[in-house]
């Protein structure tokens, strides 16, 4: 069984940076693909940023690109999403994700569809105020 736990969210106000970690625990993903995905009340779940095989691989929906940052510490497991500049349409549950058997690297949007990702956290909170 796999575990992804996320925290780092809060209530900021527009502008402000929070980072959010996602720690993998009990067996390991096979591939190492992981993601960021977000979901705002009454809107449907929309991925955010994404690491590849190759952890030099990172994917960034158009809205965040140049004010978040995925990343992964291999030694501890975790995940990370560093956000800065947030606005107030950032506000939404976070969720981390990883897949299972199935990689991407390179140009690829595949990491964008969620059907992709096999296990998922419970969600942390972020709240922009504006």
């Amino acid at each position: 069984q796999v575990h992804l736990v996320e925290s780092g969210g809060g209530s900021v106000q527009a502008g402000g940076s929070l980072t959010l970690s996602c720690v993998v625990s009990g067996n390991t993903p096979s591939g190492n693909c992981m993601g960021w995905f977000r979901q705002a009340p009454g809107k449907g779940r929309e991925a955010v940023a994404a690491i590849g095989t190759d952890e030099s691989s990172t994917y960034y929906a158009e809205f965040v690109k140049g004010r978040f940052t995925v990343s992964k510490d291999a030694a501890s497991n975790t995940l990370f999403l560093q956000m800065s500049n947030l606005k107030p349409e950032d506000s939404a549950m976070y969720y981390c994700a990883a897949s299972d058997g199935v990689t991407w690297s390179g140009s690829t949007n595949i990491w964008t569809f969620a059907s992709v990702y096999k296990y998922w956290g419970q969600g942390t909170q972020v709240t922009v105020s504006s």
